[in-house]
């Protein structure tokens, strides 16, 4: 298997990190993707950041396939703020937060989810009990975003969103949800639909109502037969085990059932699934590998889902734990770009890579 790495964002002392947290868009060769910049302090705990200083959200974009990048502040605006991070409990698992002091405002309908140029980004201000989600759209390749748009409730006591949607029609799209647990606590996965172009949303079902410990950070794809299959990050009741499972329904999202488990181990702390459909036909399922050796890992599948290859090694040289958080796409020529973040050394700076492989 050829494989290359590449750097997309590396600044001594700098801390980049989770481009799961934001999302990744292509047009043939040119691909976007989000990250978060802050400093780098070997102090910060389970990630090695400076809590002190704030995070910035960042966005990165290739013309040439995944080979060079250039980076820059993402040109949106969140909610109190120009894309910096205030959330003084901020984690690997938010992304783009804010203090609501200037709230997002309800859509008023009309996204066309089928527009060549589009992309759709979603963010939150946390992942308990209290957070509030909203997204933001772009109909240039995102080099500007329109928002924050509020997503709704949907009467729970915290939504953690993250960029997982499905197109269904020019005004329709089925989204992929996180919201907290009736403890407050995180989290179990909802998917709603949205008819009339973003102005209103309706909640579906729950992918499954009470998870023993949690399930977050869905990724999902539409199959060919009309079914719908989506990649959860879990974590069971003792706290202790992190994996991938595999949803899926046939039914238009009204119910679901689990198939498999692609990733039975993710390592501390666990990884979110990046999830994409290869043009022959399999589905690659790739995240982070978080106990020694520290890598990135890939796993396929031929029948939508029900059975996975032995783990791909796309990489294993980690420093330590803090690595991960993956998306990908599939270039024109039949190669995967695999986007993440990376350490080389415990004491090194965190970076955003990208490797470009073909399964």
């Amino acid at each position: 298997m050829h494989i290359q790495h590449r750097t997309v964002y590396r600044a001594p002392g700098k801390y980049a990190g989770w481009p799961a947290n934001y999302g990744i868009w292509h047009w043939g060769d040119e691909i976007v993707t989000g990250f978060t910049l802050g400093d780098h302090n070997n102090d910060g705990g389970f990630h090695a950041r400076d809590r002190e200083q704030p995070f910035v959200t960042m966005q990165a974009r290739s013309l040439d396939g995944g080979m060079t990048w250039n980076s820059s502040i993402a040109p949106l605006i969140a909610p109190g703020n120009m894309g910096i991070s205030t959330d003084e409990h901020r984690s690997e698992s938010q992304g783009p937060v804010a203090s609501l002091t200037n709230p997002p405002v309800q859509h008023q309908g009309g996204i066309d989810f089928t527009h060549p140029d589009f992309a759709l980004l979603c963010a939150r201000t946390g992942l308990r009990a209290g957070a509030e989600s909203w997204f933001y759209t772009s109909i240039d390749k995102c080099a500007s975003w329109n928002g924050p748009f509020a997503l709704p409730m949907f009467n729970q006591l915290g939504i953690a969103a993250r960029t997982d949607y499905i197109v269904d029609q020019s005004e329709a799209a089925t989204f992929f949800l996180t919201a907290t647990k009736t403890d407050g606590e995180e989290g179990r996965v909802f998917c709603a639909r949205t008819s009339d172009g973003g102005q209103t949303f309706q909640f579906i079902s729950w992918l499954r109502q009470n998870p023993d410990g949690f399930d977050i950070m869905p990724a999902s794809l539409q199959l060919e037969d009309g079914g719908i299959i989506t990649a959860i990050r879990s974590r069971d009741s003792s706290g202790h085990n992190d994996s991938i499972n595999m949803m899926r329904s046939e039914d238009n999202g009204q119910s679901w059932a689990t198939i498999s488990t692609p990733a039975p181990r993710t390592g501390n702390g666990g990884n979110p699934p990046s999830m994409i459909r290869l043009a022959d036909g399999r589905i690659c399922l790739t995240y982070g590998y978080r106990d020694d050796p520290y890598g990135i890992h890939a796993v396929l599948s031929e029948d939508n889902g029900s059975s996975w290859t032995d783990p791909l090694i796309i990489r294993d040289n980690g420093g330590n734990h803090d690595i991960g958080y993956p998306r990908c796409i599939q270039r024109p020529d039949g190669q995967v770009v695999t986007i993440y973040y990376y350490n080389d050394a415990p004491e090194g700076e965190r970076y955003i890579a990208a490797t470009i492989w073909k399964p």
